[in-house]
């Protein structure tokens, strides 16, 4: 019986395609993935740059860092904002961000009062305390020990902290201020050079808190506000409102902005509303011209903290053919390569700063001043 095999053809056909299609193929195959290798690797932004040459996230992030320094080298020199929410400051991120402000590579800062708060309770001489995700929460609060995660804080530290805020607002003039006014107020009380607050206080870098009851820091309101109100006097009050009227005016009078987003959140969607607002001011056109986003936040729960850069545009608040990149990367581990790698390539050099000028709620002045 003759064997079957010996008529089957050793080769599979080869498909017939057209010399258009043969084209198109040739398209989708002209960039091969390009693997990093270790040993030729030699500073974080050798390793991140190899990463735009891989798949997947790492790609994604390569990408970042590509809108990164196209942000940071346009001529025009934008307005950089960085919006930042999540718990970054148990995570150990407060010199990463630190370093953002001190070797200009942003702006103006919008965060979650958290972030801001727990910069705010370390530079008063607490800290966090690596812990553990399988403690015994009931015996932790019984020892008024807080768990971020697998990190730790101490509770009589933050109601210490509370209080402290309280009191600055009681030494406060009553009246309206925006988040703006008082984060530099709290700031000008602050005594260490490694802090967040005070480093933004001291370049003249303006912190929006635009959820900031929403935080240690409202509780701290809250409370003078209650000793304001059971002596019958006025108080402080923050305005989100101003804080909308304020940061308009800084991405109206800007020549073009950038948005940084690591997480998402109020910050995020501040951000953006930012540039709707900016019609206010006579500048109904000013959308993002870069964009990027670290993020773990899902896209399709609708939700604002994963929504696309893409769905921005669709509002408005990303110009289309805007430089934009967006990488799932949880930002303890994509934020400090995107920070280190930007100040190894010394991506601030010849980035002037700015001078802004306020009076009151007024932005009188924005512009650039050469660093010395």
């Amino acid at each position: 019986m003759a064997d079957p095999k010996e008529n089957a053809s050793s080769e599979w056909p080869a498909p017939e395609l057209s010399p258009e299609e043969l084209a198109r193929k040739a398209e989708f195959l002209a960039q091969r993935v390009r693997a990093p290798v270790p040993s030729q690797t030699r500073t974080v932004a050798d390793l991140v740059r190899a990463f735009g040459g891989m798949s997947i996230q790492a790609r994604n992030l390569g990408r970042c860092y590509e809108v990164l320094e196209a942000m940071l080298r346009d001529p025009e020199r934008p307005t950089v904002l960085l919006g930042i929410a999540g718990p970054l400051i148990a995570g150990g991120l407060r010199q990463v961000i630190r370093e953002l402000v001190e070797f200009n590579l942003v702006d103006v800062v919008v965060s979650t009062g958290a972030i801001l708060y727990q910069d705010i309770y370390q530079a008063r001489g607490y800290a966090h305390y690596r812990g553990s995700t399988s403690a015994n929460d009931a015996e932790l609060r019984e020892l008024y020990v807080d768990r971020i995660y697998d990190t730790y804080v101490d509770e009589v530290g933050f109601a210490k902290t509370d209080t402290w805020i309280g009191h600055v607002a009681d030494e406060l003039p009553p009246g309206a201020y925006s988040s703006r006014q008082l984060m530099d107020l709290l700031a000008d009380r602050l005594d260490d050079p490694l802090s967040i607050v005070a480093t933004c206080r001291r370049l003249g870098v303006p912190m929006f808190v635009p959820a900031l009851n929403d935080s240690s820091i409202g509780i701290g309101l809250t409370e003078h506000h209650h000793r304001a109100v059971s002596q019958g006097r006025p108080g402080v009050v923050v305005s989100s409102i101003q804080d909308n009227y304020e940061l308009g005016q800084l991405v109206a009078r800007a020549p073009a902005t950038p948005a940084l987003f690591v997480a998402g959140g109020v910050p995020k969607n501040y951000i953006n509303d930012a540039v709707v607002t900016s019609y206010v001011f006579g500048r109904p056109e000013q959308a993002h011209r870069y964009a990027l986003q670290i993020t773990t936040a899902i896209t399709m729960d609708g939700g604002l903290s994963g929504s696309t850069l893409e769905e921005a545009e669709s509002w408005g608040k990303i110009q289309h053919g805007a430089t934009r990149a967006m990488a799932w990367l949880e930002p303890t581990v994509s934020l400090p390569l995107l920070a280190t790698a930007a100040i190894e390539q010394e991506l601030y050099k010849g980035r002037s700063r700015l001078r802004l000028e306020w009076n009151g709620q007024l932005l009188e002045r924005l512009e650039p001043v050469e660093v010395g």
